[in-house]
């Protein structure tokens, strides 16, 4: 786990809620504080749709929720705050594995998260690693806490290690 202030807030903003940037990530949960406190859960409910259109992921993609949560915060004044966590999808959780040649399989892993936490000034990201097992095996946790920072800089998103 590391903390990260992301130092340019309305350029990594834009980015967040204006952009495909972030689009292929899960949208775990978010809270937005305008002038409501707007709490979302990310989990599908499959008994919605329709059986041959259920996602098959257990999450909303970000690309899917990021109008709506750009439609709370949109306007003359900017939020109170926010704070969304966003995962990181089975299959690229299974690369980052095979590509670090970590000893780990899928099914021992519950989550790769990005918290994003905006408190009306300041914008951090906190990594965060969700094991189904107990291990002290910290390789995949260091290099998710890697790859979210190469993700960044690819990304042209400024950033501290705070």
């Amino acid at each position: 786990m590391i903390a990260l202030s992301l130092t340019e807030v309305k350029e990594c903003m834009s980015k967040l809620l204006l952009s495909e940037t972030f689009d292929s990530f899960l949208f775990i949960e978010g809270e937005i504080t305008t002038y409501n406190t707007f709490t979302i859960d990310g989990y599908l409910h499959k008994d919605f749709f329709a059986e041959n259109e259920a996602p098959s992921q257990e999450y909303s993609l970000w690309k899917d929720m990021r109008e709506h949560c750009f439609s709370l915060i949109k306007g003359k004044r900017t939020p109170l705050g926010f704070k969304v966590v966003l995962g990181l999808s089975d299959g690229n959780i299974e690369k980052l594995i095979q590509q670090q040649s970590l000893d780990f399989e899928l099914e021992d892993v519950r989550g790769l998260y990005i918290n994003l936490k905006y408190d009306g000034q300041k914008l951090q990201c906190i990594t965060g690693t969700a094991m189904t097992l107990f291990t002290m095996d910290k390789s995949l946790e260091q290099a998710w806490d890697m790859m979210v920072q190469k993700f960044f800089t690819q990304k042209a998103i400024p950033f501290e290690l705070l």
